[in-house]
């Protein structure tokens, strides 16, 4: 049985809310990402995962354990990241740390004071005074002080810096690295384009697909923008009906490509054009595309 198992599940607040028959795994050692927007339903499916909530139905489980019957094991061995921080603002960061340490039975508090170095964070103050920033970083150091084997990482980067970002996409991998199997739930396209293996991607509670991240790339397309000296050469090449082409105005031609074909190439370059610009397709337009084909536009 691979780490994280979850089949069927189902759980249905009316009027469309909730998560239907969901299906997938976590392989041992593997990031895989969980995309969508806010409301798909990604953090309704960590909390059945926690054990937070009970399924309507269908099943979880972590490590062979069932989720919800289960959790106090689980959540002893897990490293957890909450979308919705909620910390004791009464206390001071360290405290904070220091109480979690002790909750966890971490009697060894060197790679907590190392994620500390490393986030560049002084946890002295009162967490009330703190910035959403510093309050994330505090919750990234619960979740990895314990050196876990699994991780749950719900929206992980919310309130980061771009140097933070990268800090914690290089923290994930190195734990993948060292064999820990991580769910990393995200509505940020370069974050999981970064750091996972293969992405689910929700929609309205369903999924609408698992994909591997190396075979999502190739499915990019790439936009040429072809640009010639006038607008009757532009209709000349647009009129090759062997050539993709996308539209057409004035003098510039777009072609949507798959991969870079030979041929193609060969026909831009007998054509003579003066300027050939390639953009590749992003993650977020091919996200964008699985959601069209569900809508069926």
């Amino acid at each position: 049985m691979n780490p994280i198992e979850v089949h069927g599940l189902t759980k249905d607040y009316g009027h469309g809310k909730g998560v239907f028959q969901l299906d997938f795994s976590v392989k041992k050692g593997e990031i895989f990402g969980f995309l969508g927007p806010n409301g798909a339903g990604k953090t309704t499916t960590i909390r059945h995962l926690m054990g937070f909530i009970r399924p309507d139905s269908g099943t979880a489980f972590i490590e062979g354990m069932d989720c919800f019957r289960q959790h106090p094991e689980i959540q002893k061995r897990l490293g957890y990241l909450p979308g919705e921080i909620a910390l004791m603002d009464g206390m001071s960061g360290i405290g904070y740390l220091n109480f979690m340490a002790d909750m966890k039975n971490i009697r060894d508090k060197s790679r907590m004071k190392e994620l500390m170095d490393y986030f560049e964070l002084d946890p002295k103050g009162s967490i009330r005074k703190m910035s959403k920033g510093m309050k994330q970083k505090l919750a990234i150091i619960c979740a990895f002080m314990q050196n876990p084997e699994i991780l749950i990482l719900d929206e992980p980067t919310s309130g980061l810096d771009p140097l933070m970002q990268k800090r914690f996409i290089d923290l994930v991998l190195d734990f993948k690295k060292k064999g820990a199997t991580v769910l990393l739930s995200s509505h940020i396209f370069e974050e999981v384009e970064k750091s996972c293996d293969r992405t689910a991607i929700i929609r309205k509670g369903k999924l609408v697909a698992i994909e591997n991240m190396n075979s999502l790339a190739e499915k990019k397309k790439k936009t040429y923008t072809v640009t010639f000296a006038d607008s009757e050469a532009a209709a000349r090449f647009a009129s090759d009906k062997t050539l993709p082409v996308k539209d057409f105005f004035e003098n510039r031609v777009n072609l949507l490509v798959n991969g870079a074909p030979a041929q193609i190439l060969q026909k831009i370059a007998a054509a003579n054009p003066i300027d050939i610009d390639i953009k590749t397709q992003s993650l977020e337009e091919l996200f964008l595309h699985f959601y069209d084909e569900e809508e069926g536009l």
